[in-house]
């Protein structure tokens, strides 16, 4: 054959080995005999294994060290997009990604990601931001949107979607305490678009610009964008790889992206306008006024 796909590796049985089909031993013996032939004959084997809930792969964890490649396939059921990551990648890079849309005719490739993470608006609303983010080595811009509404119930709710909990209060604790901004007895929520979750912390910058815009009800000038993370102290933090990430959102048609003044850039002659801050006091005063 060209290739090999087994669906799944737990449902196939060796007489090797006397115990039941999804034993650990069993799992094992045939995912050897697979990869031995696959040295062998040269034919590439797609081994197709079950996942727990937590998301890693089910059975032994010898499976991962015997590959030589780990693949994970996410997405979200209500959404069309889905994410290939590489895990572990003997002969290459783990830090490339692929996006694809799920289709009647099979899976598209999705060749500019950003595009379809940023939703199009006739008119400009408040409470939105874009942020530059790096899934792997591919750099995405994602649309953040923050809600903030003054409580009704007494305690205030704290929701948000594809963003850390934890991180969102803490963010909302260094904006009452070093911005004064009093956002304690209000309810916040944050969602960021397309379904994806983002670990990355170069996002906060966009985070802070979001809730502020909608606590201000006053829109971002269309064409900004962010890229810093928040320290404890109200201070932008530099994050790594901006100059891609400035190179990203000046390819998309960004007009301003506002990074840590820490950061060193070295790029020349770009058409897109750097404002470097230090606070997050500059941020408000260069969005506001």
């Amino acid at each position: 054959p060209d290739i090999v796909i087994i669906d799944s590796i737990q449902t196939l049985h060796t007489d090797y080995i006397e115990s039941s089909a999804g034993s650990i031993s069993q799992i094992r013996e045939c995912t050897a005999e697979l990869i031995k032939y696959a040295k062998e004959s040269n034919v590439p084997v797609l081994l197709i294994g079950h996942i727990t809930k937590d998301g890693t792969i089910a059975g032994p964890k010898i499976l991962e060290h015997m590959v030589d490649t780990v693949l994970q396939f996410e997405g979200d059921r209500n959404h069309v997009y889905r994410i290939l990551r590489s895990l572990k990648n003997r002969f290459g890079s783990t830090a490339e990604l692929g996006i694809y849309e799920m289709q009647g005719s099979g899976l598209r490739e999705v060749d500019n990601p950003s595009e379809i993470l940023i939703s199009h608006k006739d008119e400009q609303l408040s409470g939105t931001a874009i942020a530059t983010t790096l899934e792997g080595m591919r750099p995405l811009m994602i649309e953040i949107q923050a809600l903030v509404s003054t409580a009704v119930y007494g305690t205030p709710q704290r929701s948000t979607t594809g963003y850390n909990a934890k991180r969102l209060n803490m963010i909302l604790a260094v904006l009452e305490k070093r911005a004064g901004f009093r956002l304690g007895t209000k309810d916040v929520f944050l969602n960021v678009t397309g379904g994806i979750s983002v670990e990355d912390t170069a996002i906060d910058l966009a985070v802070v610009a979001a809730i502020l815009s909608s606590n201000e009800d006053i829109a971002i000038a269309e064409g900004f964008c962010f890229a810093g993370e928040v320290g404890l102290s109200g201070e932008i933090r530099p994050v790594n790889r901006i100059e891609q990430r400035i190179q990203e959102a000046e390819k998309l048609g960004f007009t301003t992206i506002f990074v840590s003044k820490h950061n060193k850039i070295s790029l020349k002659n770009t058409g897109i306008k750097v404002v470097l801050v230090a606070k997050i006091e500059d941020v408000v005063s260069e969005l506001f006024g």
